[in-house]
């Protein structure tokens, strides 16, 4: 029996939503905790479309996700081992690091920061839609900026109707969203 992520995401879909992002669509689609809203993270109208919708200003960044390091790794700038073993111990799962970016990173996704934040996700359809795709993706919850995220499928096409290509699927357990802690400083931003 199939997965619900490989369920969901047949091979059309798969190429459905490669043209959708292509063309600067944006995308939801469950996470850890909620619905979170995605786009192709090389694509700065896309970024910016995100940004429109939540109402949220751009210098705060964004997250990236992937379904393993490499897909994230051209965003940041290159870690010792010993950061590295910091950080690998939480992947995959619900821990989001701010990393030192890379130079190549557009400050669209970074803000004012001079580091981005990344997570390899241990959300089943989401890991395999960067996998299927080939590719990050920004992960941002699925709401107006301040207000509570969406939950469900409903919820997230009620809050942005046929703006989003929105995916199916359950959100994780999770109550609350990711951890977020910065790898140079040790600092928790976000409990």
């Amino acid at each position: 029996m199939p997965s619900t992520a490989t369920a969901v995401l047949t091979s059309a879909r798969v190429r459905k939503l490669r043209e959708h992002l292509k063309r600067g669509g944006v995308i939801a689609y469950p996470t850890e905790s909620c619905y979170g809203l995605g786009c192709d993270p090389r694509n700065r109208r896309a970024v910016m479309k995100i940004l429109r919708l939540k109402g949220r200003p751009q210098h705060k960044g964004l997250i990236l996700i992937g379904a393993d390091f490499s897909q994230l790794q051209p965003y940041v700038a290159p870690l010792d081992d010993e950061q590295w073993q910091q950080i690998a111990p939480s992947w995959p799962g619900p821990a989001t690091w701010l990393l030192p970016a890379a130079r190549s990173t557009p400050v669209w996704l970074r803000g004012r920061h001079r580091s981005i934040a990344v997570r390899v996700t241990a959300h089943p359809l989401a890991a395999h839609l960067c996998r299927m795709l080939g590719m990050a993706l920004v992960s941002t919850s699925a709401n107006r900026s301040g207000r509570r995220p969406a939950r469900s499928y409903r919820e997230c096409v009620r809050l942005f109707g046929d703006r989003v290509l929105t995916l199916p699927g359950r959100t994780g357990r999770r109550k609350r969203p990711s951890t977020i802690r910065d790898l140079l400083t040790g600092e928790v931003v976000r409990a």
